[in-house]
């Protein structure tokens, strides 16, 4: 996380898919050396993936780099639930706390082709057509083998290696880990297609009916994502074919244009006219993870991982920010800054929420496609009752676009009772300040949180009063602050001391305009208090004057920095 490249090894990262993409821009843009390689001569052509939720886009605003998503990908604002011709549930996203209230659709090459654009921005380019061969852990690095397209073997040794080498990961299957789970009994129809439809473009819909399931997203200028189950039996075809791994090229006769219009024919009781197919698949779907995160210097992320179910567009989203993840605490380990145990707390936060994942997209994949028994009930009768309950709703929202993803239970947290706010382990929300200071030589004028943040640091928000004049109560959108709070100052300085070259220290206060949500409103009204955002935009400490200052100098030395001692709350956890 300095200023200039760290003196080390470089990351190797196996697989240049969103996940391995995504561990290298987190690397790159802390300085870090990363060689990132792929077997396939050239990128994936088929749409795999193509959801991208409202939290992975905060993510991708944060490392400035969210305009071209949102010029090129297609918003869907609606959810809805069908089941034997009746709706059962809408749901919208616009309440979501987000400047992006909806579910983002675009194609997972064109997804692949802007991270790697931004990787070459920041001097990193895919190596294709270049396998790992084999490996070697060692105490201090990994000695690794690779070769090239033209048959050229070349022997490096990397300082730690990222297995995003896909559902299908060598590394996993050489490292002896189990990966469990099960699959579902059903094959499965993947298809993009142009439809005509009478409904809004910015809403998707997903059909669940006696002869099976069937959802239709859409991608823009009548382009739609088309899956169903049960699709061979439409087909005639006494055997199922050979299903695909869904973005390899189809194996065996794909799903005709034919067999989709007679599946939505029988399944889908309004009108869709559909044509222009212009790629299908069979696959299974499977619900499988490791139960380790990390083997020595060796880390597993994305479908390397965990699989599942498509249900809900969780699995492109979930490695991307598991990689991010990981990122920022290979850097400040790999700088010689932080202790090995940081790389610990990858496994301790990730792998309960891709345990999460998997339960979520089994279970909504089995009440959809249920036909008869106790899961039918659950979807026509309890379903519609529990979607009109306000609580559940916004829950549900919160899951689904991912902004509830948090690590209270995590040991890198220290939370602190203010009044309101995020709590410690939660995301960092966006919200409009006036900023008093900064770095940089950072003049004081309105801003964001987000523009603030920079993901190759931490930040240290200090939240001061607006100052009052002539004892009048405190104006929210005043132009200055109040004289500089003595114990916050010892604090910034502590902690600059504690993490140098690694954080940048924001002085701020309330104000009021257009551009975002008011301080108070994501923040908390306790003044003057901190919040300390880890580079991946989770908070990490929060708190006010008093011993939590202290608490958090401890937290730092314990968890960012070299040399500190665990506290006993961190210990226990």
């Amino acid at each position: 996380m300095d200023a200039a490249a760290y003196d080390a090894s470089p990351v190797l990262i196996v697989g240049a898919g969103p996940t391995g993409l995504a561990a290298a821009m987190s690397l790159a843009r802390a300085h870090i050396p990363v060689r990132l390689i792929d077997k396939a001569p050239q990128p994936n052509p088929y749409s795999r993936a193509i959801g991208i939720q409202a939290r992975t886009l905060e993510l991708l605003e944060q490392h400035r780099l969210i305009e071209p998503f949102l010029e090129l990908g297609h918003r869907a604002r609606v959810a809805n639930l069908f089941s034997n011709g009746m709706r059962l549930a809408q749901l919208d996203f616009d309440p979501l706390h987000t400047r992006y209230p909806y579910l983002l659709f675009l194609d997972q090459s064109v997804t692949e082709r802007l991270l790697t654009e931004h990787l070459a921005s920041l001097g990193v380019k895919v190596e294709r057509g270049v396998e790992l061969m084999a490996f070697m852990q060692g105490s201090a690095s990994i000695q690794a083998t690779l070769r090239r397209a033209d048959g050229r073997t070349e022997a490096m040794r990397p300082s730690y290696m990222i297995a995003a080498d896909g559902a299908h990961s060598s590394i996993r299957h050489r490292l002896g880990l189990n990966f469990e789970g099960k699959t579902f009994d059903q094959t499965f129809l993947l298809a993009d297609l142009h439809a005509e439809t009478d409904w809004p473009e910015d809403e998707f819909h997903i059909f669940a009916s006696g002869d099976g399931l069937v959802a239709l997203f859409p991608m823009g200028h009548g382009r739609h994502r088309l899956i169903a189950d049960h699709a061979v039996a439409l087909a005639g075809s006494a055997v199922p074919p050979t299903p695909a791994v869904p973005g390899e090229p189809p194996l065996d006769p794909a799903p005709s244009l034919e067999q989709c219009k007679a599946l939505i024919a029988r399944r889908v009781r309004e009108r869709v006219d559909v044509s222009d197919l212009a790629w299908s698949a069979y696959f299974h779907v499977n619900s499988r993870m490791v139960d380790r995160l990390r083997v020595g210097r060796i880390f597993l992320a994305g479908d390397a991982a965990h699989v599942h179910s498509p249900a809900a567009a969780q699995g492109m989203n979930t490695g991307i920010q598991e990689a991010l993840n990981l990122g920022w605490k290979l850097a400040r380990v790999i700088g010689g800054a932080a202790p090995d145990r940081l790389l610990d707390t990858y496994h301790a936060e990730r792998h309960p929420i891709e345990r999460d994942v998997l339960r979520q997209t089994g279970f909504i994949t089995q009440i959809a496609e249920a036909d008869h028994g106790p899961l039918k009930l659950l979807r026509e009768r309890v379903m519609p009752v529990l979607a009109a309950l306000g609580p559940l709703r916004d829950a549900a929202r919160a899951t689904i676009s991912e902004l509830s993803i948090q690590y209270r239970r995590s040991p890198l947290t220290l939370e602190r009772v203010l009044d309101g706010g995020p709590r410690a382990g939660e995301r960092a929300p966006d919200a409009l300040v006036h900023v008093v200071d900064g770095p940089l030589g950072r003049a004081p004028g309105v801003g964001c949180i987000f523009d603030l943040h920079d993901p190759a640091f931490f930040s240290l928000f200090l939240l001061v009063p607006p100052l009052p004049v002539d004892g009048t109560p405190l104006d929210p959108a005043a132009k200055h602050a109040a004289p500089p709070d003595p114990e916050l100052e010892k604090l910034a300085a502590e902690v600059e001391r504690l993490l140098p070259n690694a954080v940048r220290i924001w002085r701020v206060t309330d104000t009021s305009g257009d551009g975002g949500p008011a301080l108070s409103e994501s923040y908390g009204r306790t003044r003057p208090s901190f919040y300390l955002v880890r580079p991946d935009g989770y908070i990490s400490a929060r708190g006010r004057t008093g011993s939590d200052l202290h608490g958090l100098v401890r937290h730092c030395e314990a968890w960012f920095a070299v040399g500190g001692e665990i506290p006993e709350q961190a210990t226990s956890l």
